[in-house]
């Protein structure tokens, strides 16, 4: 693998998941397609939950209450991402909640209003993950409950990336048919960067089992997503990439605050 190559698949999947600001001349030369970009998906998601950790460790070892902190944390991160997963996570609630059928659920998702079961959505993920980022504020120390922000961030990015590959695209036309789809290989680098970031954040301050049991969890929540999707809408859309990524945050953040 090409170092200048991923480095520039970094910085254009910085680009697309946050609005992080990146040079344009890592896009010169560049298809736009997203496929081969995707292994790097983990690594960007590292960089991107940075802002969000640095903060929230801050007030930890400021004496600041958890649950505010956590709260704060997530607005960072809101604001660092465009809320661009929470809202593939809205439309995909609407979608399969509100739609009858495969048909009926693609246009509900396509319609950029939000409805009853995209709010619900939004506040169940919110409240889940600030709960849940509280707990682990008051179990760990400062440094290591930071270090939990970019573990769960580069795990649900590397769920989204093996989403994106098991299923094919629901509709043809749409916006993640023509980004392009990552490849076996692809998909294997961002499996694998994910397991190690997270290894390394981790492991030092939590140990194997706490370890293992959130990689269960969020791979679990990863394939029964993604089983239900394939169910529903024969395929994957943007909409539910970013769902993934919020799914997959929202295990892996619970898993780590049920063990403290």
């Amino acid at each position: 693998m090409d170092i200048r190559d991923y480095s520039g698949d970094i910085a254009r999947s910085l680009a697309f998941l946050s609005r992080i600001p990146v040079p344009s001349s890592f896009f010169e030369g560049h298809d736009g397609k997203l496929g081969d970009t995707a292994r790097a998906f983990p690594v960007a998601g590292l960089l991107i939950a940075l802002p969000a950790a640095i903060v929230f460790g801050a007030l930890l070892a400021l004496g600041s209450d958890p649950l505010m902190a956590a709260l704060l944390a997530l607005a960072i991160q809101t604001v660092t991402t465009g809320a661009l997963h929470e809202d593939g996570l809205s439309d995909t609630a609407d979608g399969l909640g509100g739609g009858k059928d495969r048909d009926r659920a693609l246009a509900i998702m396509k319609d950029s209003r939000i409805g009853t079961y995209g709010a619900v959505a939004l506040i169940l993920s919110f409240g889940l993950r600030a709960a849940a980022i509280a707990a682990i504020g008051r179990g760990l120390p400062p440094l290591d409950a930071a270090l939990t922000l970019p573990a769960a961030a580069v795990l649900s990015r590397g769920a989204m990336v093996w989403h994106w590959y098991a299923l094919p695209p629901a509709k043809p036309d749409g916006v993640a048919a023509s980004a392009g789809k990552p490849d076996y290989g692809a998909t294997q680098i961002a499996l694998i960067s994910a397991l190690v970031l997270s290894a390394f954040l981790l492991w030092p301050s939590l140990r194997l089992m706490p370890f293992i049991l959130c990689l269960f969890i969020t791979a679990a929540a990863a394939f029964l997503f993604t089983g239900r999707v394939r169910q529903r809408l024969s395929g994957h859309t943007g909409d539910t990439i970013g769902a993934t990524q919020q799914i997959c945050e929202i295990a892996a953040f619970c898993a780590l605050a049920m063990y403290l």
